[in-house]
């Protein structure tokens, strides 16, 4: 046992006085000097154990001197770099419990208070902490120390709303001025991120500052706006704008409050649209607002008196969110159309959910109705498409066996998941899947390993007997001479490919087939084969091919509907799948709204129980996912063209 159980106990502060209160140390003996400086040399020759026995040994002949704390402050140094926290605690302890005064009391107690922490006992640390904290003329260094300290260890103690209090005390008191400043945002991020309802409510009610009070009460009035408390959350908000005038988060309670009674303010033939009018999506979305134009009767042979506030969402989904406020708060809009692109659709429903707008997105993004239960979607979904695909497939074409070549992006995925779930649900069977990269451009890879060919040592056996006959063949001989690298078979088990992917890898994938011996075979995709480049860029390679879609733009029915001929006559262009969902979406509105509801909560009550609603092009209902599901149509490519319904 080492010679300082003498002077001090673990646990227990013996002497708890202010630094005034102790004696003043007695002049050390040079030589106990000269032992000190020695000791450090060894410190610094990394003796540790040497240094520590001769520092127990100093300690005892120096009690009640000023080299005394300078030994004790050395030997928990010592103790730190062995890590030995237990130890350099009782080091630094001993400065603090001394009944001798010493300028390095404060240094000390912070030292064994981190000793403490580093030893998981937090209890004491903090009553050390606390100690420290009390006493009179504490260096303020030392006094930061301790209250970052305390910080940490109430964390660890679950402590809250007291770890919060030494955050604000720092934002106030830190000596630097960027440390006050790093502390302020800690606190306030502290705020928005780690404090309960019923925490949050303590600060609010009895915090230190009234900018911390504010930003309380912002976060109280935030979580009762999405709860749809919206009397709770007013009363929360104006708490802010009273304690915290002029200020960022005074604005922002500002244009929450008007949102909440833009909720009471509603124009019942003002719908709103958010679409993607500049940039590289531009074209889809006029084709998209034009048809939302017809169906609401702003454009067309039936004019109603509905209007259209239309806010470009520039594929930015911090504009598409700023959009939806504005819909709401200046134009008071009874619902909104839009969210073509993936990226905005979740700003959009989830902020026109927040206000308890409906909103009709036409973005294929997929479980965009979980947002909640004022967003509905009016697209050919994925979900959708592979199980008509599937179903044609199986129960049409009596297809059983399939396989998949799929590009390694979130489309491909996506689709190569659907539509395996979909053919294991109808009873068949997925017996190769291969990847390859977005913008791969030779296929020769990917497609001998879905077949069998990239790796012949897997199929060893079969590969030495064919290697065999094929020598026995060759009039001449020698050692440069080896077996073609075609010399296997393909493995062709399947009765169709599924390729999720555009036209231009299809048209090189396609002609791959043939280079690889695998013979003719049924391609199947997605509606991204719905145009004429499929067998522009295909050629006859893609020939019996077959997927799904919404509407064949060259079917005669198609170009006879009312719809077509409207649109056309109107906007002197031909409408395409987005002018279709664009017209249908106007149009349902439009009637929910003629026929006499006046609430926002009415359209949505409307249009959760749509049923065989008269479309474009077809029937449209209401799932139970919220998605209006219409008519697929069955497409192919025959003799050189695409077609509907093919045998």
């Amino acid at each position: 046992m080492r010679f300082l159980a003498l002077f001090f106990s673990v646990f227990i502060l013996i002497n708890c006085s202010t630094f005034e209160r102790k004696q003043a140390p007695k002049k050390a003996l040079p030589n106990s000097a000269a032992k000190l400086e020695k000791i450090k040399q060894d410190v610094k020759r990394k003796k540790y154990s040497l240094a520590l026995k001769e520092l127990d040994q100093l300690i005892l002949e120096t009690v009640s001197t000023d080299i005394s704390d300078d030994a004790h402050m050395l030997a928990g140094e010592v103790a730190l770099k062995l890590k030995d926290h237990d130890l350099a605690y009782k080091y630094f302890l001993g400065v603090v419990n001394s009944n001798v005064y010493s300028p390095l009391e404060g240094l000390a107690l912070t030292k064994a208070t981190e000793s403490l922490v580093k030893l998981g006992k937090f209890d004491e640390a903090l009553s050390l902490a606390q100690k420290g904290l009390s006493y009179r003329n504490l260096p303020k260094e030392e006094e930061t120390k301790l209250y970052q300290l305390k910080f940490s260890i109430l964390i660890q103690l679950g402590d809250k709303l007291e770890a919060f209090d030494s955050l604000v005390y720092l934002s106030k008191n830190h000596p630097t001025e960027s440390e006050q400043m790093a502390f302020r945002f800690k606190a306030l991020d502290y705020i928005e991120s780690s404090l309960s309802n019923e925490e949050l409510y303590q600060v609010a009610r009895r915090g230190r500052t009234n900018e911390f009070r504010a930003y309380a009460y912002f976060k109280l009035g935030q979580d009762a706006f999405e709860l749809r408390k919206f009397d709770l959350a007013r009363d929360y908000l104006n708490e802010v704008t009273d304690l915290h005038p002029d200020s960022e988060i005074s604005e922002r309670s500002v244009a929450l409050v008007k949102q909440i009674d833009a909720r009471r303010t509603v124009e019942p033939k003002t719908i709103g649209a958010i679409l993607p009018l500049t940039g590289k999506h531009s074209a889809v979305a006029y084709k998209t607002l034009r048809g939302l134009q017809m169906g609401l009767g702003i454009f067309g042979d039936n004019p109603s008196e509905f209007k259209l506030a239309v806010i470009d969402s520039e594929g930015n989904p911090d504009a598409a969110r700023r959009a939806v406020e504005r819909l709401v708060t200046e134009d008071h809009v009874m619902a909104i159309v839009g969210s073509l692109l993936s990226r905005t659709a979740v700003a959009v429903a989830s902020k026109a959910n927040e206000l308890g707008v409906p909103s009709i997105a036409l973005s294929q993004k997929s479980r965009i109705t979980d947002v909640g239960e004022y967003v509905y979607r009016n697209a050919l979904t994925s979900e959708m498409q592979i199980a008509e695909l599937v179903r044609v497939a199986i129960s049409e074409r009596g297809m059983k066996k399939f396989a998949i070549l799929f590009p390694n992006d979130n489309y491909g995925v996506e689709y190569a998941n659907l539509f395996w779930d979909h053919v294991l649900a109808r009873g068949g069977q997925i017996v190769g899947t291969q990847s390859y990269e977005p913008k791969e451009t030779d296929f020769r890879n990917p497609l001998a390993r879905l077949v069998g060919k990239f790796y012949p040592g897997d199929r060893q056996q079969e590969y030495k007997l064919l290697a065999k006959d094929w020598y026995k063949k060759q009039k001449y001989i020698n050692a440069r001479i080896e077996p073609p690298d075609d010399l296997l078979k393909p493995i062709v088990d399947f009765d169709a490919l599924f390729i999720p992917d555009s036209t231009r890898a299809v048209g090189q994938i396609a002609p791959m087939l043939a280079f690889h011996d695998i013979g003719k075979m049924t391609l199947i995709g997605t509606n991204l084969w719905n145009t004429p480049s499929l067998v522009r860029r295909g050629q006859n390679f893609v020939e019996g091919s077959v997927f799904v879609d919404s509407l064949l733009l060259e079917d005669k029915n198609f170009k006879n509907s009312e719809f077509y001929r409207n649109y056309y006559r109107t906007f002197k262009t031909t409408p395409g799948v987005f002018a279709s969902q664009g017209y249908d979406a106007g149009l349902i509105l439009r009637q929910i709204i003629t026929s006499g509801i006046r609430s926002r909560i009415g359209v949505k009550e409307k249009l959760d129980e749509l049923s065989n609603f008269p479309g474009s092009i077809g029937l449209l209902n209401t799932n139970s996912r919220r998605e209006f599901t219409r008519p697929l149509v069955k497409l192919g490519v025959v003799d050189g063209s695409i077609v509907k319904n093919p045998n």
